[in-house]
């Protein structure tokens, strides 16, 4: 596949990237319209992994070199050198005064993602119950390969993930292991023995006061289908989205919240990938994002992993209030080949509160 075709392709599983526009039962889905989802008092975003490879060159050949953005992720033979992990840990903060605390994504490379755990305590969090809810957000191997890290120390924790699941993402999670033309893709020794609650596109799902889950049925790129996104309702501040990868489109997401969450006409901020200039290259559309997103006027946007270290330098330029990472990362024994040193966005072992 040609640069060109291969970035097209890209580009448009970016859905919506320019379209402007009291605790309660945890599998509760509310009915889609005016939601309340309640409200918290904050929310602090800890970034344990946003490197989910290290060399964007390696990432983009292991895609063009076997079909290109379109091909079965189960098919690719990746680079298992060149495989780290997306990871967040939520603390919401209640108007009591009361921690949840909630894990969005468990990574791709299990080693990786076990240093990242043991480093951040997410593993003692694990064992204890002190994390027993996590957000899949969506199948993409950098988000959900890595999740025996996760299950080795919790096993019955409940899960929310998109209902667009494939027979392999439901071998990996139950316990299996999945490879491709000789190499070794994911494994899980620690099958899954929690609650799946499958999230579908119709539906809001309440987790917490002022934190409810939202399906997005997208098609994505590597045969992947739907993201499910988190809303969080800070009060006297508005409405945060925290993405994975955003796939939906951030504008897509800002929009929901506005038309279908109660106190979403005030949109506070974002954290995540937000899925623009994942290989670095720029498209004028990108310029639409930009502008589209200064008219819901947030606050605070904390942005790493697929946006783009171009985008987030552009975006801050033109006046998004881009939250600036630390030099944290460097602490980590691995760092992406086109991280800089201008900190434009958060990095590995930042956190942001909102």
């Amino acid at each position: 596949m040609k640069r060109r075709s291969f970035l097209k392709a890209l580009g448009a599983t970016a859905a919506g990237v320019t379209a402007v526009g009291t605790l309660g039962n945890p599998t509760k889905a509310f009915a889609r319209g005016k939601e309340d989802i309640g409200e918290c008092k904050s929310l602090k975003v800890t970034v344990l992994s946003e490197t989910s490879w290290f060399n964007n060159d390696q990432f983009k050949a292991d895609i063009t070199n076997y079909g290109g953005a379109s091909t079965n992720q189960y098919d690719i033979p990746w680079d298992p050198k060149n495989s780290g992990g997306y990871s967040a840990l939520l603390e919401i903060e209640q108007l009591d005064g009361t921690i949840n605390k909630l894990l969005l994504d468990s990574g791709w490379n299990n080693e990786w993602m076990d240093y990242v755990f043991k480093r951040h305590g997410i593993d003692k969090m694990l064992a204890s119950g002190e994390i027993n809810t996590m957000v899949q957000s969506h199948w993409h191997l950098d988000h959900f390969w890595g999740i025996e890290s996760t299950l080795k120390h919790n096993d019955k924790i409940t899960m929310y993930g998109p209902e667009t699941m494939y027979p392999e993402d439901e071998k990996l999670l139950n316990g299996g292991k999945l490879e491709a033309k000789g190499v070794l893709l994911a494994k899980n020794d620690v099958p899954f023995k929690g609650k799946l609650v499958k999230t579908n596109s119709k539906d809001f799902y309440k987790l917490y006061p002022g934190v409810a889950v939202k399906n997005f049925d997208v098609p994505i790129l590597l045969r992947v289908r739907g993201e499910s996104v988190i809303y969080v309702n800070v009060k006297g501040k508005g409405i945060v989205t925290v993405t994975g990868c955003c796939h939906p489109g951030l504008l897509t997401l800002f929009s929901t919240a506005r038309r279908e969450i109660q106190g979403g006409d005030k949109i506070y901020g974002c954290y995540g990938g937000l899925h623009v200039s994942l290989f670095e290259n720029w498209d004028p559309k990108f310029d639409d994002l930009i502008k589209g997103a200064k008219a819901f006027n947030p606050t605070k946007m904390g942005c790493n992993h697929c946006t783009g270290w171009i985008w987030a330098e552009n975006a801050a330029k033109a006046g998004l209030p881009i939250v600036k990472g630390t030099d944290t990362y460097k602490t980590y024994p691995r760092q992406s080949a086109v991280a800089k040193d201008s900190n434009v966005f958060l990095a590995n072992g930042d956190t942001v509160v909102f």
